[in-house]
């Protein structure tokens, strides 16, 4: 399995698997289809019968949906406004230009990465009001923002998150 880790955090949060359903996009970021799944409401039977003078002792169990991406990753929610989330991106593109020269890729990479992620900025910048955004577990201000959108379907949402900010890990 791989793990995709953030490689601008200083905590490297883990924000995507190979073991979800994921494609590369543009070949600047990776989507993955998510689902809503059900935590909690653990019910077990002991095949006992409730005593008639025992009262309920309201223990909250009640099930929970939670995205499984979202929920596996520990994602946490955040939000922007338009131009908030414009600078925030132009800064986080700086870094991951300087992780790339730092890791000594390819001309033809870095090229790629800046024609790239433009025109997949602009991208989620004209349709923003579509997006939602969550950091990784540490809530890193420096790391990546995982940007969360539904399909045309209006149901299936899916993550993304940018391909050259990712370090993978092999497990």
């Amino acid at each position: 399995m791989i793990i995709f880790k953030d490689a601008i955090s200083s905590s490297k949060d883990e924000l995507l698997s190979d073991s979800y359903d994921f494609k590369e996009v543009d070949g600047v970021v990776y989507e993955a289809d998510c689902s809503m799944i059900e935590i909690g409401a653990v019910d077990v039977d002991i095949g006992a019968n409730a005593s008639a003078e025992e009262a309920d002792e309201g223990v909250d169990d009640s099930a929970q949906k939670v995205n499984n991406i979202v929920h596996s990753f520990r994602l946490a929610p955040t939000s922007f406004d338009k131009a908030s989330y414009g600078s925030y991106l132009k800064g986080y593109m700086k870094k991951v230009l300087a992780y790339l020269k730092a890791k000594n890729a390819p001309d033809s990479e870095i090229d790629a990465f800046k024609k790239g992620a433009a025109v997949f900025s602009k991208k989620v910048l004209g349709s923003f009001k579509d997006w939602e955004f969550y950091t990784g577990e540490s809530m890193d201000v420096d790391g990546m923002v995982v940007l969360l959108n539904y399909r045309e379907d209006g149901v299936t949402p899916y993550v993304v998150i940018w391909k050259h900010g990712v370090e993978e890990m092999k497990v």
